[in-house]
């Protein structure tokens, strides 16, 4: 019996700017994407009848065929003309509806995990091409580490490593809806856009100081007006020693970023026995 697994890491948004919102639908963005040390895994398992088996190991989550892994098996093995099946096994410590592209990331490590186990031989650019007409954030996904995402997030610039660092992230006991945030974002009205240029220039001279000082998140204007809790939670790690703190994607995820171990633990500390978040974690910049 053949079988595989694959990491799937979450991403956080070092900076966030909408530019405009396109005939589409789609907006156009202009974004710092970067995966951190958490991850869900996946395990992949070939089956002789044909057809995606998805097992989650947590109730959280519809494991039906619009679950967007499920989607991506399918997209891939119909492509290239598979015959057998495959089953799934997903075991998630990724927040959910968190806005660090969980299911994103797990429809990524599908696509390069199928890959691999029916060895068809795809190229990364294959793949993110398939990807993109399944979720923008995926061709990144794919592609991992640091990098600029521009158009409606597809069209990426690979980026050096950041310093290291230590990493305190938070997700609050709510659940964002990445859908609700667009449509009540005015791009037109925003007033003051992050330096997206700056900070890509910062993390090539690998300059800490110079990517904390430029976090910012247009997003940040319809979330925490809806979700206070996100400021608290903000305003509690810049208190415990974070160079700067700052809210991921949509939401509503907080992570904050700092030179010291022990005050990133001091941080998580006081999230959970002030019940401001019931999971955190400790962690770093992956790839």
């Amino acid at each position: 019996m053949k079988r595989i697994t694959r990491n799937a890491y979450a991403k956080i948004n070092l900076g966030l700017d909408v530019l405009r919102r396109r005939e589409d639908g789609y907006h156009e963005v202009k974004m710092i994407m970067q995966t951190v040390d958490l991850f869900d895994t996946l395990t992949f398992t070939v089956r002789e009848e044909p057809g995606v088996v998805l097992r989650i190991d947590t109730q959280e989550l519809e494991a039906g065929a619009d679950n967007l892994v499920c989607r991506a098996a399918d997209r891939l093995l119909g492509k290239a003309g598979v015959k057998q099946g495959v089953e799934i096994f997903l075991e998630k410590r990724i927040p959910i509806a968190a806005g660090m592209a969980g299911g994103s990331t797990d429809a990524a490590a599908t696509l390069i995990g199928l890959n691999d186990l029916f060895g068809l031989g795809y190229s990364l650019e294959t793949l993110q091409d398939i990807g993109v007409t399944l979720g923008a954030d995926i061709p990144y996904c794919l592609m991992g580490g640091t990098a600029l995402a521009e158009g409606i997030g597809e069209i990426l610039t690979r980026l050096p490593a950041p310093p290291q660092c230590v990493l305190t992230i938070a997700k609050p006991e709510i659940n964002v809806s990445t859908k609700f945030v667009y449509e009540n974002l005015h791009a037109d009205r925003i007033k003051e856009h992050p330096d997206i240029d700056g900070m890509a220039e910062a993390i090539r001279n690998g300059s800490l100081r110079g990517i904390t000082d430029r976090l910012g998140n247009v997003l940040e204007t319809v979330t925490v007006r809806e979700y206070p809790i996100i400021d608290e939670i903000r305003e509690l790690m810049m208190r415990s020693g974070a160079e700067n703190a700052l809210m991921s994607g949509s939401g509503p995820t907080v992570f904050g970023i700092f030179t010291k171990k022990e005050s990133a633990k001091w941080a998580a500390e006081q999230l959970r026995s002030r019940g401001l978040s019931g999971q955190v974690f400790v962690t770093g910049f992956h790839g």
